[in-house]
């Protein structure tokens, strides 16, 4: 959830219009961290069965039944409503329109097909994208393509980050019974060669920025940089598949993304 209101804010800082000043900016993303907080509450309470089965998860408060069901849908809906109050309040309603898009796509599209299909973490990419376009969305009250390359690094970015998250955890996965790719495809062959894809799109993608005068070119030389850096780290654990290497993955995604971000920001052509 802190991703995603540091999203937002990347999203915000670099559409090109008047900003909402401090209290306006403050709405929005305290907004967009309700619903943020509100998909994850409704999340937990579709997947309480399942948590309580993985070692990860089986302290939440639902599976550990320190919480009831009702209670969690009572919450998730209260502070979904006031985030998109705060942000329809702030900005404007295609703000809160995107923000209400983003969970209704984890809720009721990637929550129960991340059941069914190792597909799903795909899926779940989307809404996991869609932070930046609020973001841009509430300045702008429009949505140009610009704010589509900013979902596309965060839509390639998301992939080899869960898919390393993945295999590090795969036996509690496998347990609860959810087809992630490392559970279907034990070898771990598809996992490594699927990260290695997503981060070899990631490197040009990234660069779209400074090619579309968004940012300059301390920017693109930075972008280049850490695209390479991470799709080395990709390349490495496809190469070896251990856990070792899937936790620097891990770790090396979340360098990447706030890093790319500063760049971006910092390098912003006016």
């Amino acid at each position: 959830n802190l991703l995603v209101v540091a999203s937002t804010l990347v999203g915000y800082a670099m559409a090109p219009g008047e900003g909402l000043g401090l209290l306006g900016t403050l709405a929005l993303l305290l907004g967009t961290g309700f619903v943020a907080g509100g998909a994850s509450a409704f999340n937990q309470v579709l997947e309480r069965d399942l948590d309580a089965l993985m070692r990860r998860t089986r302290t939440r408060p639902l599976p550990d039944q320190r919480l009831q069901p009702v209670e969690g849908v009572l919450f998730g809906a209260a502070i979904t409503l006031a985030g998109l109050l705060l942000i329809a309040a702030a900005s404007n309603l295609l703000a809160a329109g995107v923000a209400l898009a983003t969970l209704v796509s984890y809720v009721a599209v990637y929550t129960p097909l991340k059941r069914r299909s190792s597909f799903g973490t795909v899926i779940g990419a989307i809404p996991g994208a869609l932070p930046p376009i609020i973001g841009w969305a509430a300045v702008e009250g429009a949505l140009p393509v610009q704010p589509w390359v900013l979902f596309g690094i965060m839509f390639l970015w998301q992939l080899p980050h869960f898919l390393a998250i993945a295999w590090m955890y795969r036996e509690d996965y496998a347990r609860a019974g959810f087809p992630m790719l490392p559970v279907i495809e034990p070898d771990g062959r598809s996992t490594g060669r699927q990260a290695v894809v997503y981060a070899t799109a990631l490197v040009p993608f990234s660069l779209a920025p400074a090619l579309m005068r968004m940012s300059g070119e301390i920017y693109f030389a930075g972008a280049l940089v850490l695209g390479l850096a991470f799709l080395w780290l990709t390349v490495r654990f496809a190469r070896s598949r251990s856990v070792a290497d899937a936790r620097r993955v891990f770790f090396g995604s979340i360098v990447y993304l706030p890093l790319l971000w500063i760049l971006m920001i910092a390098n912003k052509v006016p």
